[in-house]
Order: C-alpha cells, then structure tokens, then sequence
C-alpha cells in the first residue's frame, strides 16, 4: 500500500513540475513518518524512498539509529530543541527548522563534535502566524552573515509552512514570496553559503508549492495514513 501511495505523490510532483516547465528530478519528496512505526519507513525504504522526515527529534534519533540503511537520508523538520541536538548531530543531513542565532551555533558546534557537516535550511514565517516558528524575511541577512562563520554547518536555503487553506491557490502568494526571498539573496552564495533549495508544500497545496519554485515536498499522511498520537 505504501509503494501505491509513493506512486500517487510522485506522479502529482511529475505533473506539477511538467505544467512548471520543471525536470522531475529538481524536487526531492521527503517522506515524513511521524508517529509511524519502523517497519513502515522499511517498507517505503524498500519501495525506494530516501528521504525521511522527522518532527521530533527523539523519533528521529530512534528511527536514524534502528533503520538498517547506509543510503537513507535523514530531515530533522520540526521545532528545534537545542539541548537534544547532540543526540542528532552524528547521523542527521538535514536540518529545517532553524531561525536564530543560538539554534545555528549549537548546531554547528555539535557537527564539529563529529567532524562533519549539516545541511540546514532558514525556517521563515511565511504565514505570519502567531502559532507558527520561524524568522522574519528581515531577519534573513543576518542570520545569513552568522552562518558564513559557522564551519560546520552549510546553508543551502528556506523552509516555510504555509496557512492551512482549503483552496490550495490562497497560499500562493506565501510560496511565491519565499522564492523572492532565496532569489534575493543569491548575492549572498560562497563559501558554505549556497542558497538553492526550498522546503515548502505538503500534501494538500504541493503542486502550488513546486510551481512557486519549491525543492522539497513534505508528506506524511498521504503515504503513512493517519497519524496516532495515543
């Protein structure tokens, strides 16, 4: 069932990325598996996913250590706590959620624990909701110049959470923002500085998000079912 639902989703990205004028490759899907047991990320692993997403970072400390796989590619996408990111630091590759200064340098100084480098991406509030994390566009300059001087972390762009709307076509606007935001800071790119992906779209608006410019798909009920909270 899962390979059947990886199928749907990849064929609504197809279609969105040929009406963008898109190649197919230029978004990755990250499948998210919150709450869902391992033998389900086995299952969409075989299948051959690769990209797995997390929103706490506990699961995904448990789930990075107990699947059997050198290829996966782990996404930390949720709120940050910075004193459980030395739990994740050894295995995770990418980081979302981001949006001060304390989050980048803790991350960077638990990469150079393990010599090695985070791919991370600016959370930015997109909606302007009061519930939602993330940093304000006039925020971006500066936490970009931080991470020039953060070694051990590489800053590859933005990731946004739109409104939850019904018609997907009212959250345009949102997406079509933060592409201006990441073209308006290409000046910005060198050294570990390399603005070229966005983290935007899920399930309900994902082909408004690639037609926007987005590089990475967010989905989880779509392909795990609903999630279980008990």
């Amino acid at each position: 069932m899962i390979k059947e639902h990886l199928d749907e989703i990849h064929e609504r990205m197809h279609l969105a990325c040929d009406k963008a004028g898109r190649k197919h490759n230029d978004v990755k899907l990250i499948a998210v598996s919150k709450t869902k047991p391992l033998d389900m990320i086995q299952e969409a692993h075989k299948a051959g996913q690769l990209h797995f997403g997390e929103n706490r970072m506990q699961e995904l400390q448990d789930k990075m250590q107990n699947l059997e796989s050198d290829e996966a590619i782990w996404h930390m996408i949720g709120t940050l706590q910075t004193n459980k990111l030395k739990f994740i630091a050894e295995r995770v590759d990418w980081i979302h959620s981001p949006f001060k200064q304390k989050h980048l340098s803790e991350i960077n100084k638990r990469a150079a624990e393990h010599n090695r480098v985070i791919n991370i991406l600016l959370q930015v509030n997109i909606s302007e909701e009061d519930q939602k994390s993330g940093c304000k566009p006039s925020d971006v300059d500066a936490l970009i110049d931080f991470a020039r001087s953060c070694e051990y972390i590489k800053l590859c762009g933005f990731m946004g959470i739109a409104e939850l709307v019904e018609n997907p076509e009212d959250v345009r606007p949102q997406f079509k923002a933060l592409k201006e935001l990441l073209d308006n800071h290409q000046h910005k790119n060198g050294g570990n500085i390399e603005l070229t992906e966005l983290s935007m779209g899920m399930t309900n608006d994902l082909e408004v998000a690639i037609e926007e410019g987005s590089t990475m798909i967010r989905v989880g009920r779509a392909i795990f079912g609903e999630r279980n909270y008990t």
